[in-house]
C-alpha cells in the first residue's frame, strides 16, 4: 500500500480507538439499560475496527487523549443529544472515508455496514428531558436578544451615560425575564404537553436574566457608550451563534438560515432603536451631561 492509503488507515484506527474508550464511558454513565446497551455494543464494534485496521497499518496506535475529554466534557455540560449527534456525524464522515477505501481494500466493506448501524442505533435512543425544554430557552434567549439590544441601543443614544444605561436596562431587563417567564407558565400549563410549567417558566426567566447580564455586562467594563453597544452587539451575534449550533446539532436544523435570520432582526430592531433614541433626545432637547 502507498504512504497516503496508510496516512489514512492510520487516521481511522486512531479515530476507532478514540471513539471505543468514548463509547465505553458513555455506556457506563447511562442509567437507562437499553442505551447502555446499545453504547456498549458501538464501543466493541469500534474496538473490533480499530484491531482490524491495525492489520494493515501493523501499528498500535493510542486514543486522542484531548477528544476524549472534550467529548465527555461536552455531554456533561451540553448534554447526552448534542454529544450523541456530533458522534453521529463522526460516523457518517467515517463510513464516506471507508467508503473512498473500498476499491483497494474491499474487506473494509463489513466496517462501512457497521458504521451504518451505529448511525441507526443512536438515532433511535435521542430521547433527552432538556430537549423538551428547548422552546423555553429559545423563548428566553430570542425575546432578551432582539428586546434588550434594541433597548439598549435607544437609551445608549438617549442618555449616552454607560450608569444610567446599565441600570435602565438590567430593571427593564429583570421587569421583562419575570413577565416572560409568567407568560410561559401560563402558555405550558395550557397547551398538553410532557412539560413541566413551573420548569419551563424558570428555564425561560433564568435564561433571559443570564441573556440581560452578557448584554449589560459591556456598560459595566467600560465609560465609553458608543464602545459599550458594539461590544453589547457583539456578544448578542455570540450568544446566536453559540445557541443556533448547539440546536442545529441537537435537533437537526438548518444552521446557517437561522443565524443570519436572528442576526437580521437583531440589527434592525437595534438600528431602528437608535435611530428612536437620536430623534427622542434631539426633539425633546435632552442632555444628561
Amino acid at each position: 500500500m502507498d504512504k497516503k492509503l496508510i496516512m489514512i488507515l492510520e487516521k481511522m484506527q486512531k479515530n476507532e480507538i478514540t471513539e471505543y474508550f468514548v463509547y465505553k464511558k458513555l455506556s457506563e454513565w447511562e442509567r437507562d439499560e437499553r442505551n447502555k446497551k446499545i453504547f456498549l455494543e458501538i464501543a466493541e464494534d469500534e474496538l473490533k475496527h480499530f484491531n482490524q485496521l491495525k492489520n494493515y497499518t501493523k501499528k498500535d496506535l493510542k486514543p486522542d487523549k484531548i477528544k476524549i475529554f472534550l467529548t465527555l466534557f461536552l455531554t456533561k455540560i451540553l448534554g447526552f443529544t448534542f454529544t450523541t449527534k456530533l458522534m453521529e456525524r463522526g460516523e457518517d464522515r467515517a463510513i464516506e472515508g471507508y467508503s473512498d477505501l473500498l476499491s483497494s481494500l474491499p474487506n473494509i466493506n463489513k466496517i462501512i455496514e457497521e458504521e451504518k448501524t451505529h448511525e441507526q442505533k443512536l438515532l433511535e435512543i435521542l430521547d433527552e428531558e432538556r430537549l423538551h425544554y428547548v422552546g423555553s430557552i429559545v423563548l428566553g434567549l430570542s425575546d432578551a436578544l432582539v428586546e434588550l439590544t434594541g433597548t439598549l441601543a435607544g437609551l445608549t443614544f438617549a442618555f449616552q451615560n454607560n450608569k444610567l444605561i446599565s441600570l435602565s436596562g438590567l430593571v427593564t431587563g429583570i421587569s421583562a425575564a419575570l413577565s416572560m417567564a409568567g407568560s410561559e407558565y401560563l402558555s405550558t400549563k395550557a397547551e398538553s404537553s410532557e412539560r413541566n410549567p413551573l420548569k419551563a417558566a424558570i428555564i425561560t426567566g433564568i435564561t433571559y436574566i443570564i441573556t440581560v447580564i452578557i448584554l449589560i455586562f459591556p456598560y459595566l467594563l467600560t465609560p465609553n457608550y458608543a464602545l459599550s453597544l458594539v461590544l453589547a452587539l457583539v456578544s448578542s451575534i455570540l450568544l446566536v451563534l453559540i445557541f443556533n449550533y448547539y440546536i442545529s446539532v441537537a435537533k437537526d436544523l438548518d444552521f446557517k438560515k437561522r443565524f443570519v435570520e436572528m442576526s437580521i432582526i437583531i440589527f434592525s430592531v437595534s438600528f431602528i432603536s437608535f435611530a428612536i433614541g437620536l430623534i427622542i433626545k434631539r426633539v425633546l432637547g435632552i442632555n444628561l451631561d
